[in-house]
């Protein structure tokens, strides 16, 4: 009897509900989308179709075309040729090439791995101390960063002269025996390139870093000051988990950096001497004006890409795994 009896009274509040006006719940897949919200679609992909146009015109043709001529041998005048993937195993045959590859493994020291490391130990001591003249200090670092990479270059090619200020400084301490021209010897050129993109990158690295230490709660210090953590653990412990975010931002830009490192390279250098400082985007650009190939300079520029994205996501996944 309380079954038929609830059972009515569920009828008849249904009924009640539908002489209300009450419509029971649309099922999900029956939904419709009012007038008024698809005009606003349409109306935000209006606005974006200008943007879309101009990237698809500037970076989307241009891209599918590179990668196109990267199948043909072409020197710009004449008609191109199937090449397959000839200009491709150029990296595996062509000994400026991997040349190339080995210093880009080389300028990853100097442009990453060393700026990040400098500028995260001078964040460290600096950051969340009272240290006198620290703003001017982290100014003077950053200045790289403001400077056009034409002037930087001339700047290190002036200092790195044979008459520049290093050997002068050497020369006046007695060391004259270890003056020489710094770019224009064949051990030393690659090494004096790698410690001008070290001074340019420390300074993004530096300020980065400070940025995120600002952010770190002082608690989680004095929470592993309480536990008796030195200046080395409490970094390893606080400092360095907390600048992850920070770490993954810098080490993608400063890799991307050294794999398409070409101005310092080609205004003090040009690759020499010899091919001592030959790096691929060098090579890109000899082979794409100098002695015209151009579908090689299209394979390498899209090995670069693919390597520099492959980068960026190793690097994003990485840091979000941790999270």
């Amino acid at each position: 009897m309380s079954t038929l009896s609830e059972s009515r009274t569920g009828k008849v509040a249904a009924a009640s509900a539908g002489a209300e006006g009450v419509r029971p719940p649309l099922r999900a897949g029956r939904a419709r989308v009012s007038p008024h919200r698809r005009r606003r679609r349409w109306l935000g992909l209006a606005y974006l179709a200008p943007a879309l146009l101009v990237y698809a015109v500037v970076v989307l043709l241009p891209a599918v075309q590179g990668v196109r001529l990267s199948f043909y041998h072409w020197d710009g005048v004449t008609s191109a040729t199937w090449a397959g993937f000839a200009n491709y195993t150029g990296f595996v045959h062509d000994p400026t090439l991997r040349q190339a590859v080995a210093h880009t493994l080389f300028f990853i020291v100097f442009f990453s791995v060393l700026p990040i490391a400098l500028g995260m130990s001078s964040a460290a001591l600096t950051a969340r101390r009272d240290v006198r003249g620290s703003g001017v200090y982290r100014w003077i670092i950053f200045l790289p960063q403001v400077l056009t990479p034409a002037v930087a270059a001339v700047v290190w090619k002036r200092i790195y002269a044979p008459a520049g200020p290093i050997n002068s400084v050497l020369t006046a301490f007695g060391l004259g025996g270890l003056t020489r021209g710094w770019l224009g010897d064949y051990t030393w050129a690659l090494p004096a390139l790698g410690l001008a993109g070290t001074w340019g990158a420390y300074g993004l690295c530096m300020v980065l870093f400070g940025a995120g230490i600002q952010n770190i709660p002082s608690e989680l210090y004095d929470a592993a000051r309480m536990d008796g953590a030195g200046p080395l653990r409490e970094f390893f412990t606080v400092t360095l988990p907390g600048l992850r975010g920070q770490l993954a931002v810098v080490l993608t830009l400063t890799m991307l950096g050294a794999i398409r490192v070409f101005d310092i390279v080609w205004l003090t250098t040009r690759g020499g001497p010899g091919t001592s400082t030959i790096t691929p985007t060098v090579v890109l650009y000899q082979r794409a004006f100098a002695n015209p190939d151009v579908g090689a300079a299209c394979a390498i520029g899209v090995v670069l890409a693919v390597v520099s994205l492959i980068i960026s996501l190793v690097v994003v996944k990485l840091s979000e795994s941790d999270d």
